[in-house]
């Protein structure tokens, strides 16, 4: 009874949709009616500006952390039930029962981010210093690879190698429950960014960071070609 509560919990503390309630407060918009229309960070920041965007990442980073301390008030140590409850804070995040809507076929469904803040927060739940050194590897990808689909996905990726090398080195308090988490994170965050893998594949997703700076600077360096010589 007490893990059942714990996972509800998680899932309900994932599904507070903080973006959706930032932008609206601060500039009065829906933010699913916004480019990718998902609630999460990067999306704030398109309907909301950079701090939007910023607070809602840091809240949502909140929700997975915040699964640490449900599992404790419950008196629980088991390294499986805490995999569970931050993984359950993840689909919540992706999947809320606070937006449930119907489709244009009249089907109940649900939405919400793409998880990767959330998952950084279990992380930071797991193993804190394991999410702090996560975080500033994902910003790297988000800097120089430009994408922010691929940055998502590194956080699920960084995370499982973190705890896969503290397993195999046999560091103190290391889990291999905790390497599961990171995989079935990154399994989940895939799901969630399916159309922006095949955007990716098709050489369409919306490039971003230092990459976007370089692009648009090359852009502004190379001279607009000659409407005649085109037409010779």
């Amino acid at each position: 009874m007490k893990i059942a509560f714990i996972l509800i919990i998680g899932y309900l503390l994932g599904s507070i949709p903080f973006g959706l309630l930032w932008v609206k407060i601060f500039t009065g918009k829906d933010i699913r009616e916004i480019a990718s229309g998902r609630t999460g960070g990067t999306n704030a920041m398109r309907a909301g500006g950079f701090w939007v965007g910023f607070l809602t990442g840091m809240m949502d980073i909140l929700k997975g952390f915040a699964t640490y301390w449900v599992v404790m008030a419950f008196g629980i140590t088991n390294p499986w039930v805490r995999v569970a409850a931050a993984l359950m804070a993840i689909v919540g995040h992706n999947y809320s029962i606070f937006l449930l809507y119907r489709d244009e076929n009249g089907k109940l469904k649900l939405r919400g981010g793409a998880g990767g803040a959330t998952t950084l927060g279990g992380t930071l739940a797991l193993w804190l210093p394991g999410g702090l050194m996560v975080f500033p590897l994902s910003i790297l990808v988000f800097l120089f690879i430009g994408y922010a689909s691929v940055t998502t996905m590194s956080i699920a990726f960084f995370s499982t190698l973190i705890f896969l090398i503290r397993v195999l080195v046999q560091a103190p308090g290391a889990e291999w429950a905790y390497v599961i988490y990171g995989l079935a994170a990154g399994l989940l965050l895939i799901y969630a960014l399916r159309p922006n893998i095949k955007r990716l594949r098709e050489g369409n997703e919306r490039v971003v960071g230092l990459r976007a700076a370089r692009i648009k600077k090359q852009q502004k360096k190379t001279p607009p070609a000659d409407p005649q010589q085109g037409a010779s």
